[in-house]
């Protein structure tokens, strides 16, 4: 018989290359990225925190921590979804995004949501 998760947010991103806020000469990639974390559990959960762990293609890591996301702490209940895009800059034309967020269940239960890694890439360059 399947157990019933109580804790379970799916996280989703999709990206996007912004050239009018890169320095390509510079070594400025800018690129947006839109978050949808989706409460697939059956209590209610608070994200709370994040952490980010921004990798470029020369291996540079960028390491992010904070509390909420874009000035918000969303509550989700189970079946509800809250989207937000944000922004982040590396120094080379392709890296990737992972991380997670740190959750609170109404039971007062602590957990992290996995960010599965996505990659960040200048449109052309990568097949």
């Amino acid at each position: 018989m399947a157990q019933e998760k109580h804790h379970d947010i799916a996280v989703s991103a999709a990206t996007q290359y912004l050239p009018e806020q890169s320095d390509e000469a510079s070594g400025r990639y800018v690129f947006a990225y839109t978050i949808t974390l989706r409460n697939a559990g059956s209590m209610a959960a608070q994200l709370i925190s994040r952490h980010w762990i921004i990798t470029d293609a020369q291996g540079l890591v960028q390491e992010v921590r904070g509390l909420g996301v874009v000035g918000a702490q969303p509550l989700l209940e189970p079946g509800e979804s809250f989207e937000y895009t944000s922004g982040a800059s590396i120094a080379t034309p392709v890296g990737t995004m992972r991380g997670s967020y740190q959750m609170v269940a109404a039971d007062g239960t602590r957990f992290e949501a996995p960010i599965p890694e996505f990659t960040l890439s200048v449109p052309r360059v990568l097949h």
